[in-house]
């Protein structure tokens, strides 16, 4: 044999060497692995040396018991399926209060009450109408002491089933009921109980029409308000005695009736003026206000029923969009968190309120420069971002225009535009009416049509 084929026969050798460990150490190692896992049962009875020497072998044996956990991973969402409810805890935050037990009371909070309430109307110089000459000579045909002087002595015709049905065919959602309940009251605050029950008639003709109903106490014929400056503590009390007979008479109605602190009298120029360019007393006029507001909200909740959870309407000061996002102004303190702050808008106000020329102003007949909407825009946002992106719910309980030595196009224009404004904010606007202004308490429809299809596409958008 030459040396080249010894050296092929030795390189064949050693290969053959070389394969035959490697097999044979993939064996040991399978016999080994095979003894690993027939081990692990033997070894939980029987307690030896030799189980001790294969203790590093046993992490490889115990991977199955690591996985097991991982079996019960699906039952992990059960273990989170108790704060699915989570969502709908703030529509009621004391602990304890079960909305259940109210009837007709439901489960949402009063941003989504809001939301829900759409476009509104006031039906306004009815039930809020006052004065000394209607106590002594009645109107509208009717004697002096009776409801239905008060009720048509700013025009108003006898309200019937049939108006309060019309508001809900014309498209609206929500009804404001302003109220003077001094009318026909005792020198006591005991309340006219024929009074009451007129209210009452309309409200539920409301809810019957699947309206929302807003009652508050409206205007301050007597001083009732603008006398806080001066007499709180007498004040107080009557203004709690009210508000406690109110709260009696209407406690068992569902959540679509809301119930509004006061109007606009809740703020004190001869304590603070903003028009006077000093700050003095504007604390002490805020608190007076922040005062009535939060003994609303307790007068309220201790009435019992459906009080305890009703949603509620705070006033904001004046009602003035900027006065009511000082920081001066705040919201009450309330158990169950369910309360709406209140503004109007009626700016520029030389278009909104004036019908002819006023010594504070010249009356404008027209509306929608871009000033106009400019400042529309301007006072929306921050009543947006002061409240709603806060979590507070807003309404404008009242904005509007007389169409008296006006532009039609304009008042078109600026109704639908505030209401816009306000609904596109998830704020809610309900537009001030009076008789035979804006809609017919005759022929129970709106007098403009064109604006009744401008707020029903306003509607349907948001």
């Amino acid at each position: 044999m030459n040396r080249k084929k010894m050296r092929l026969v030795s390189i064949i050798l050693m290969l053959v060497l070389v394969i035959s460990t490697m097999a044979c150490g993939k064996k040991e190692e399978a016999v080994s692995a095979d003894t690993a896992v027939t081990d692990v049962p033997s070894d939980t009875v029987v307690d030896t040396n030799e189980s001790s020497t294969e203790e590093p072998t046993e992490p490889a044996s115990t991977e199955p018991s690591t996985e097991e956990p991982t079996e019960p991973a699906p039952e992990e969402p059960s273990v989170e399926k108790p704060t699915e409810p989570a969502p709908t805890e703030p529509s009621i935050e004391e602990p304890g209060i079960d909305v259940s037990k109210y009837s007709g009371m439901r489960d949402i909070t009063t941003m989504e009450l809001v939301d829900d309430m759409g476009i509104g109307i006031n039906l306004g110089n009815t039930f809020e109408s006052c004065g000394d000459w209607i106590e002594q000579w009645g109107a509208g045909g009717y004697p002096s002491g009776t409801v239905q002087a008060y009720e048509t002595a700013w025009g108003s015709p006898i309200i019937t089933k049939e108006i309060i049905q019309g508001y809900a065919n014309e498209g609206f959602d929500t009804l404001r009921v302003p109220v003077h309940w001094m009318n026909l009251m005792s020198a006591d605050y005991t309340l006219s109980k024929e009074y009451v029950e007129a209210v009452r008639e309309v409200v539920e003709w409301a809810l019957e029409a699947d309206l929302y109903v807003i009652i508050n106490i409206h205007h301050d014929e007597d001083g009732f308000f603008a006398n806080f400056a001066t007499d709180k503590d007498n004040c107080m009390k009557a203004y709690v005695r009210v508000w406690e007979q109110i709260a009696d008479a209407f406690r068992d109605y569902d959540d679509h009736l809301i119930f509004e602190a006061l109007n606009e009298e809740g703020g004190w120029d001869s304590i603070w003026n903003r028009w006077g360019g000093t700050t003095t007393g504007k604390d002490t006029a805020f608190g007076i206000l922040n005062d009535i507001n939060q003994t609303f909200v307790d007068t309220i909740r201790a009435s019992g029923g459906n009080n305890e959870v009703r949603h509620l309407l705070i006033s904001g000061y004046f009602t003035d969009i900027e006065l009511t996002c000082d920081p001066l102004f705040k919201m009450p303190t309330d158990p169950v968190n369910r309360c709406a702050v209140s503004v109007h808008y009626y700016t520029p106000a030389v278009f909104a309120l004036l019908e002819e020329d006023a010594e504070w102003g010249k009356l404008r007949s027209t509306w929608g420069t871009e000033e106009d909407y400019a400042e529309l825009n301007r006072l929306m946002d921050i009543m947006e971002s002061t409240y709603v992106k806060n979590g507070i719910p807003v309404i404008f309980g009242e904005y509007g225009c007389p169409t008296k030595n006006k532009e039609l196009a304009s008042v078109r224009l600026f109704l639908s535009s505030v209401c816009e404004a306000i609904l596109k904010r998830d704020m809610c606007p309900i537009l001030w009416d009076v008789t035979d202004i804006h809609y017919n308490r005759t022929t129970c429809k709106l007098i403009d049509q064109e604006l009744k299809r401008m707020y029903n596409d306003i509607s349907a958008k948001y």
